[in-house]
């Protein structure tokens, strides 16, 4: 269930994260009204008190989030901005999520 809930923290983080980051961007890229831009980073902020409900360590978290946000960042781009990733797209985003896994869910002692 631990692992479970920290996999379910670190999606809402990352869409948090990529959805607040590309209202921002469609802000400033596109020139849409400010409050894209206002909406964007109140949920920038809303990811950053998402990521502090894991319960391993901060170092940690971050590192192994790094690997949740490229898979997450190659599916919003093929969903919202409709580029297809490629093998390489893939097989980075699989590596990247194995070492994610390896890093919060490891046993330790």
């Amino acid at each position: 269930m631990k692992i479970l809930l920290s996999i379910s923290l670190f999606l809402l983080a990352g869409l948090c994260e990529i959805g607040g980051g590309y209202l921002v961007w469609l802000w400033l890229r596109e020139n849409k009204s400010w409050w894209v831009g206002l909406l964007g980073a109140i949920i920038l902020i809303t990811y950053g008190i998402v990521a502090t409900l894991q319960t391993e360590n901060f170092g940690r978290v971050y590192a192994a989030y790094g690997g949740i946000f490229i898979a997450l960042a190659i599916l919003w781009g093929w969903k919202v901005d409709g580029i297809i990733p490629d093998r390489y797209d893939i097989i980075g985003g699989l590596i990247a999520l194995l070492g994610m896994a390896i890093i919060m869910f490891a046993p330790r002692n």
